[in-house]
């Protein structure tokens, strides 16, 4: 019979091959699969508890929130608010900072997530997923500033996601390898079942939302016909699969190998930056990806290199196998100088003097 790992004891049997590792860290993390589990409880009941729909409020984005978003939202932030571990949160649905409350002691953390990926496809049962990073407290004060979560992906403590679908996983990484466990709701508990992940060398996918195929730059097209076989050097194409959950479509080109794109474009010249967010989506995917094997970029350079100006800063992404996006790379730079021009400032912006 194979041994049983849960995760709490995976996650303690790390921290004794790193002593930097704190108790306050290792908690943070059963705290995140507390409030998986109490979400993916929701997720398979959603229909059964009222709690499908539309909600009556929108988020900073102007996009329409779930009642899933709102109740997902909450449940992280009540599970992490008391707790001393975090001296602030952020989260995709709130402006701004999320302050701890100030009769609640304060920690060495700072947590930022998107409490529900993928929340259109909630009503038609499609799967979704929470995404999370956590970043150590880089100022002196005892309450958390914008300085400790406006930090690059490099800096990451961890970072992780879980996954609501015909079964639910939690992945994350504290920056030695990747791991994965999948949620035994007969004993409730999560159990390691993918050890180590490596995105594997041959890749098999591709996902796109290719509805959006006719604003996308030449280098960015030219690119997507070298994956179905029709540019360039002479290839199998890859299978096109797309399901409109960032959570969802990294996490399968992970196992199977692929690349995810959601690419910039010059449809509002102004806003050159594509529609993912680099805090509380991009980073920490990042993050995982390049620690199972992969890579990230915007299409210029590392997603982990970005030195954030704004909880709600948008990024390109091309993320999975590293020859495919090191490919697209350098179609973008061959084609898209136009491009370029209009979007590296966006890239550059806080790294320029006031």
């Amino acid at each position: 019979m194979a041994k049983i790992i849960t995760i709490e004891r995976h996650i303690l049997e790390t921290q004794k091959q790193f002593p930097e590792a704190t108790g306050a860290f290792t908690n943070l993390m059963y705290d995140m699969a507390l409030a998986a589990k109490i979400i993916a409880r929701e997720t398979t009941r959603a229909g059964l508890a009222g709690i499908l729909g539309a909600a009556d409020d929108h988020n900073v984005y102007g996009e329409q929130q779930q009642k899933l978003d709102v109740f997902a939202d909450q449940m992280i932030f009540k599970i992490n608010d008391h707790t001393g571990r975090l001296c602030a949160m952020a989260s995709e649905e709130h402006e701004g900072l999320i302050e701890i409350p100030p009769h609640f002691d304060t920690g060495k953390y700072v947590l930022l997530y998107d409490p529900l990926d993928g929340s259109s496809n909630i009503d038609v049962n499609v799967s979704i997923g929470t995404i999370f990073a956590v970043h150590r407290k880089v100022t002196t004060g005892e309450r958390g500033t914008l300085d400790d979560l406006l930090q690059p992906g490099r800096k990451l403590a961890a970072a992780g996601y879980v996954i609501y679908g015909s079964s639910t996983m939690m992945v994350y990484s504290t920056g030695h390898g990747v791991h994965g466990f999948t949620l035994d709701p007969g004993v409730g508990e999560f159990l390691l079942s993918h050890e180590n992940i490596r995105i594997p060398p041959q890749a098999l996918y591709y996902s796109a939302n290719q509805g959006n195929q006719k604003y996308w730059t030449t280098g960015v097209n030219r690119f997507i016909q070298h994956l179905q076989g029709m540019e360039g050097e002479p290839r199998k194409p890859l299978g096109h699969r797309y399901i409109g959950s960032l959570v969802s479509d990294i996490h399968r080109n992970l196992l199977r190998g692929g690349i995810f794109i959601y690419p910039g474009d010059l449809q509002k010249p102004n806003e050159p930056y594509g529609k993912l967010r680099l805090m509380f989506e991009a980073q920490a995917m990042a993050f995982l990806v390049e620690q199972a094997g992969g890579y990230a970029s915007d299409g210029l350079g590392s997603i982990l290199d970005i030195q954030p100006y704004s909880l709600h800063q948008r990024v390109p992404l091309f993320i999975g196998n590293r020859d495919l996006v090191e490919l697209a790379e350098a179609y973008i730079r061959r084609y898209d100088q136009d491009w370029i021009a209009a979007y590296r400032p966006f890239r550059e912006r806080a790294s320029q003097p006031a």
